[in-house]
């Protein structure tokens, strides 16, 4: 339950060509504190409920808990949470042996994307795609629940 991964900017769109799956995902933050979020994920077929704890110094890693719930609950539990709502595709592109998720999000977040890679252990080697710009890693702007609160439009 621990999630270890990193975190970077994207600097094309050549990403798009190479994924191999892209979702639509909304999701709302019912409680953004610093030491913990909660958070619910609504995509075209199923909801998520995630629970992630503080994270490292480096933000290399942090304690996650997430469980599927239905599509109703997830709508259902959106209407609960904090202001500010993140939409953003995502699309999941096969990068030697791992998998990276870049995210590009649409309204307040237009033109922020983000691409995240999960490792099995700190020390990791990963190969690095050509369009992987700067390391944002534990850069808490880029978190997800910052985003909602201050959004990339308000820079």
């Amino acid at each position: 339950m621990i999630e270890i991964e990193r975190k970077f900017l994207v600097q094309s769109q050549a990403f798009k060509s190479q994924a191999f799956k892209q979702t639509k995902i909304t999701q709302g933050f019912l409680n953004t504190h610093k030491e913990r979020t909660v958070r619910v994920r609504l995509t075209e077929t199923i909801g998520y409920l995630t629970i992630k704890g503080a994270s490292t110094n480096s933000g290399l890693s942090r304690f996650e808990w997430e469980k599927k719930i239905t599509k109703a609950e997830a709508v259902a539990l959106l209407k609960l949470c904090e202001k500010g709502i993140v939409d953003k595709t995502r699309y999941q592109i096969k990068v030697g042996t791992h998998i990276f998720e870049v995210d590009e999000f649409h309204g307040e977040n237009a033109g922020l994307t983000v691409a995240e890679v999960e490792l099995t252990s700190l020390n990791e080697t990963y190969k690095k795609p050509d369009w992987l710009g700067e390391e944002v890693t534990g850069i808490i702007k880029y978190y997800n629940s910052q985003l909602s609160k201050t959004p990339y439009c308000e820079w």
